[in-house]
């Protein structure tokens, strides 16, 4: 069978069934698209990505994952409304786990859809910064930065913070110290045993500063949209994302273990911001909190023949 004919039969038993589960969705009123947002334009710019994407041993993601995390990658992209066309999150293989990982630009177009938030920002703070805010119920309020220009210096980072607008009354803020930061940058399989400070020339030295405002923002949203009373199907698929990386990192470390393979993840390809932002591996980081309950894989295949 050719190539084409094999991509023909996937598309149709993996892409296929996801569209008519998102369709499920909303025909149940369960989901709601923005009016900007076309699931099957994000579809179709998805599975043209997925044709290029291999894992860490240049293998076809379609060739190398299980049919039900290629589906369930799909669904939680869909669901959440983002594209990756737009850089809004990348595929990643675990072994032979498939995943959608959001980019940070993903999970602010996540939260501003659910909160309704007007304005993310963020900011690092460096040796000399003047940083003033009070402590009210447990939040911070009334975040003053003052900044001068020769105080900025990546080798004198000491914090970074991320302020969500929702209007003129009513601001979040998420504050971290450069320890903070870092102890997220550990949980990443790049940054090595002992390890306590960016390796030189890393993608965490050259781009410290963005990298530390990707992680403040990364924090600020997953805790801010958890804090909401929301139970919608976003918000499910949002945590059940996060929980399948951690489910799938674990898995691929205790295989690779068993094989006494190193981990050896080339830091290249990494979302720099404001840069390059390609990604074909993990995030270097994007802390991804774990949760307590396992994640849940949705069997969209339980009638369906055998994988391919």
């Amino acid at each position: 069978m050719s190539n084409q004919n094999q991509l023909a039969i996937m598309k149709k038993n993996v892409v296929d069934v996801v569209e008519n589960k998102v369709r499920e969705f909303q025909k149940a009123g369960e989901i709601h698209f923005p009016a900007n947002y076309s699931p099957d334009n994000a579809m179709k710019s998805a599975w043209l990505i997925l044709q290029e994407t291999k894992d860490r041993n240049k293998r076809p993601v379609l060739e190398s994952c299980t049919r039900d995390s290629i589906a369930n990658a799909l669904l939680d992209m869909v669901v959440q409304g983002l594209n990756p066309a737009k850089k809004q999150g990348y595929f990643i293989a675990y072994g032979n786990t498939l995943v959608f990982q959001r980019s940070y630009f993903g999970t602010m177009a996540v939260t501003k859809r659910v909160t309704g938030a007007k304005e993310i920002n963020a900011n690092v703070i460096y040796e000399g910064d003047e940083v003033d805010y009070e402590m009210v119920n447990g939040k911070i309020t009334n975040l003053k930065h003052k900044q001068k220009f020769g105080n900025i210096n990546k080798d004198k980072i000491i914090g970074a913070y991320c302020t969500i607008v929702l209007d003129s009354s009513n601001v979040y803020h998420e504050l971290m110290t450069i320890d903070e930061i870092r102890q997220a940058w550990s949980k990443s399989q790049m940054w090595g045993k002992g390890q306590t400070e960016e390796r030189k020339g890393s993608t965490h030295d050259e781009f410290r500063q963005e990298m530390a405002k990707k992680t403040v923002i990364n924090r600020a949203c997953k805790r801010f949209i958890n804090s909401s009373d929301d139970g919608s199907l976003v918000i499910q698929h949002f945590n059940r994302q996060d929980d399948a990386i951690v489910e799938a990192e674990a898995q691929q470390e205790i295989e690779e273990n068993a094989n006494k393979e190193t981990l050896d993840f080339e830091e290249e390809n990494i979302e720099d911001a404001e840069f390059t932002e390609v990604e074909s591996e993990p995030e270097p980081q994007q802390q991804t909190e774990k949760a307590e309950p396992e994640p849940q894989q949705q069997d969209m295949f339980a009638n369906e023949g055998p994988a391919f």
